[in-house]
């Protein structure tokens, strides 16, 4: 069997989570279920893509089940793709695009159709985590049904895209942009060190980082102990990428960043 992988923006506060859970362990028991988050902003397909991506490649290769759905109960498709690293099954929104093409790209890709793997719904069609996702998942994951089972397939390159910016030319320097603040307030963007290099910049020197009409110089560091408490930096976090962070504080209060804010970086 393989474990699941669950991601979703359903948050603690309703019963959601525990039902996903229960239709699955009520499929098989013995499956394993990895709650990757569920604070994914509500119908933030975006932010539940790069949550995907940021973790997938320290998850073990199973099913990732991953439901941020604004578009539930619409002609959006529910769909699973198999993958070299397993399946994925969420709706076919953008959320699921990015990781799969990180892990090798689709090799099978089929809607959830098949009645035979839902549960009917005693309402209306707002619940597929529960009626559609959920048993599809648990299923692969128990090895109960294979993929070409659940329904008709599509061509391997059809999942809807999720079209993420690149940085662009500013100046003297590089436009990016807020990707993803945590719960401590760092600001992860979508500039890599490779980037920021280019500009002439280095490890342990001072970067400007432009935000609207204010500007900062901030030290590129290695940890946030090299700095003063209270202190602003740049540090090239655990995936990878520039985040703006300030010790001991909150750098999306401090700099009053948000996701998706645009950022100047110069050397």
């Amino acid at each position: 069997m393989r474990p699941i992988s669950f991601l979703s923006d359903f948050g603690l506060t309703d019963e959601f989570v525990g039902v996903v859970h229960g239709v699955v362990a009520r499929i098989e028991p013995q499956l394993r279920v990895i709650d990757v988050t569920h604070g994914v902003p509500r119908g933030n397909i975006r932010a539940g893509a790069l949550a995907l991506l940021r973790a997938v490649q320290y998850l073990p290769e199973g099913v990732a089940l991953v439901v941020v759905d604004p578009g539930v109960g619409t002609t959006r498709r529910p769909i699973a793709a198999e993958t070299p690293w397993g399946y994925f099954v969420g709706p076919d929104n953008g959320v699921l695009a990015p990781a799969v093409a990180m892990v090798g790209g689709a090799s099978s890709v089929v809607t959830l159709e098949d009645e035979r793997f839902r549960i009917p719904s005693l309402g209306g069609s707002t619940f597929d985590g529960r009626d559609v996702f959920g048993p599809a998942a648990a299923v692969l994951a128990a090895e109960q049904a294979a993929i070409t089972d659940l329904g008709p397939p599509l061509p391997n390159d059809s999942l809807t895209p999720l079209l993420l910016p690149l940085v662009e030319p500013e100046g003297a320097g590089i436009r990016g942009e807020v990707w993803w603040l945590d719960q401590f307030g760092n600001c992860q963007t979508n500039v890599s060190a490779e980037d920021l290099t280019a500009l002439g910049a280095s490890p342990g020197g001072e970067v400007t980082l432009q935000v609207g009409g204010t500007e900062y110089e901030l030290p590129w560091v290695a940890a946030y102990g090299e700095v003063e408490p209270g202190q602003p930096l740049l540090h090239l976090d655990s995936y990878g990428l520039i985040a703006i962070a300030v010790r001991e504080g909150s750098a999306a209060e401090r700099l009053n960043l948000s996701e998706g804010h645009q950022v100047v970086l110069q050397a």
